[in-house]
């Protein structure tokens, strides 16, 4: 019996959409897959359109602006890829709104539990940085808290935030190093350090055991 082979006009067709696949913020080929995250794809499109429009930017125009390309930029609006940590913050950046802009469904208030089951994740290119946010994604807000988780033998660069922002971080589990523009300090589990976030810095993890941390990020003024 012969095996079906496959013509040559899907077999072109299939090269081009291989070759066409953008490439993300870390210059590699395809978009993130993070299926811990892959529920926040709809709610990030979402806002990522509504912001984009209400601030009268193209995808051309935001592209330029963020460093995201512009096919990235138009899979996330539609809801068709889960971004990274490092483009999330890069967009932000660029549209001159909180984190919590970006990933947050309106709603209303009252009492809400957030189930460790339920979380919503996301996670930097390789995995090895993770951070899972520890406020109701019901609206923008000036103040967000997070748990931040990374491997043994991991490095995550952040860039800077905006003018006014501040980070409080108490390390539970592990040690860190931290980079502060030329600062550098060591963080050993209770250890905690308060900065303003408008730099560049680094946090790495030089030891074998996961580094858990929190954080509240305190930004000057919530922008929506």
């Amino acid at each position: 019996m012969k095996s079906a082979r496959e013509n040559p006009a899907s077999k072109r067709a299939r090269k081009a959409r291989s070759a066409a696949a953008p490439a993300d913020a870390h210059g590699n080929g395809g978009h993130e897959t993070a299926p811990q995250g892959s529920d926040l794809a709809p709610v990030v499109g979402q806002n990522l359109r509504r912001l984009r429009n209400k601030r009268g930017l193209s995808l051309e125009k935001l592209a330029k602006a963020s460093g995201v390309s512009r096919a990235m930029l138009g899979q996330i609006e539609l809801g068709q890829s889960a971004p990274t940590i490092n483009v999330l913050w890069k967009i932000a950046r660029a549209l001159d709104v909180t984190f919590s802009a970006l990933i947050t469904s309106r709603g209303g208030g009252g009492t809400v539990v957030l189930r460790a089951a339920d979380a919503k994740r996301l996670s930097s290119h390789d995995g090895g940085f993770v951070s899972r946010a520890l406020f109701p994604f019901d609206e923008p807000r000036r103040v967000e808290f997070y748990e931040l988780r990374l491997g043994a033998h991991k490095r995550e660069q952040a860039d800077a935030h905006p003018a006014g922002t501040t980070e409080n971080l108490i390390v539970t589990q592990g040690a860190i190093q931290i980079s502060i523009g030329s600062e550098v300090h060591r963080l050993d589990a209770g250890d905690a350090i308060v900065f303003e976030a408008d730099a560049p810095h680094v946090y790495l993890n030089a030891g074998t055991q996961e580094a858990v941390m929190y954080l509240v990020m305190t930004y000057a003024e919530a922008l929506t």
